[in-house]
């Protein structure tokens, strides 16, 4: 274990209890278990890269925020530098940079992204009597984001290539645990095969419940509040339908956002004609959003800059 996964983790054993119990003693193994696991050749995620990643997602955050903690850590954060509402531009960059190197980057850089992750979060937990208790290094709150940010994956491959199926469904999904355990998951945490993660996502997701003040906060984030300009009203109607389309159902009724066949027949024809274009451009195009951001990522470590 390198010296900021060991900070790591004696912050996160330091913090109070979530409402998911208790943060567990680490587990996070040697330094060279981590390198194993950084090094996982994720081949089969890249081909979900497109532009529904970027498409989703503020469809995904508001998923992973269904989750109270989750959305309580966020909201209640002392993070400001990764304050979406006091800094946007770096929490995009922060949020891009991981995405795109635990789909496209190497291990080195997986490390390094999980070292900076690290320091962010070590200052993620509720205060003592909190309403709604939370740490940024329970696993079950990482195991849930992780979730989330594969379920998106999940999406963006089949919106172009079709259905996972047979093996390589079993292969994507051994892959998608780099977006936990760049987190700091123990991998024994993540669903071993496709019929675990669905189970354990029908369970968690019949669980959720949101108050108004977080769907407020998430419906400030549809409406781009933190953006300092003015969008018109046929933009910002148009956003809300894409955000509420790559929701789902189960969402959707959390969030309060209406949905009808009319809308889904028109989100149908915007992802039919995603996938053409997608199907018709060059890998490099394809990736270019996420590719791009870990383009970004490189030259600041090049430089020594702060990747977050």
């Amino acid at each position: 274990m390198d010296i900021d996964d060991d900070v790591a983790a004696r912050e996160a054993r330091s913090g109070p209890a979530g409402e998911t119990g208790t943060i567990a003693p680490d587990r996070r193994g040697t330094a060279d278990a981590r390198r194993e696991l950084d090094a996982i050749d994720t081949w089969a995620l890249r081909r979900a890269v497109n532009w529904s990643v970027i498409a989703g997602g503020t469809a995904n955050v508001i998923m992973q925020l269904s989750l109270r903690p989750v959305a309580y850590g966020v909201m209640e954060s002392k993070v400001d530098e990764g304050n979406l509402f006091l800094d946007p531009e770096r929490r995009a960059r922060t949020t891009l940079s991981y995405l795109a190197v635990t789909m496209l980057g190497t291990a080195e850089e997986r490390a390094a992204i999980r070292r900076a992750t690290n320091r962010s979060h070590a200052r993620v937990r509720s205060e003592p009597g909190a309403s709604v208790g939370y740490s940024a290094f329970d696993p079950a709150l990482q195991k849930w984001v992780a979730a989330c940010l594969y379920r998106g994956a999940e999406h963006a491959y089949e919106l172009v290539h079709g259905p996972l199926r047979d093996g390589f469904r079993e292969e994507f999904l051994r892959q998608g645990m780099v977006f936990g355990t760049t987190l700091q998951l123990p991998p024994e945490d993540w669903p071993a095969t496709p019929e675990a993660f669905e189970s354990y996502w029908s369970e968690t997701v019949a669980g959720l419940e949101m108050d108004d003040r977080t769907r407020e906060y998430l419906m400030r984030i549809v409406r781009l509040e933190y953006l300092d300009r003015t969008f018109s009203e046929r933009f910002l109607r148009f956003r809300t339908r894409l955000v509420a389309g790559h929701l789902g159902p189960e969402f959707r009724r959390l969030i309060g956002l209406p949905w009808d066949e009319a809308e889904q027949r028109a989100f149908d024809r915007f992802n039919r004609r995603l996938a053409r274009l997608m199907r018709m451009l060059p890998r490099g195009a394809r990736e270019f959003p996420l590719s791009r951001q870990l383009r970004d990522v490189r030259r600041r470590t090049a430089a020594g800059r702060p990747l977050f």
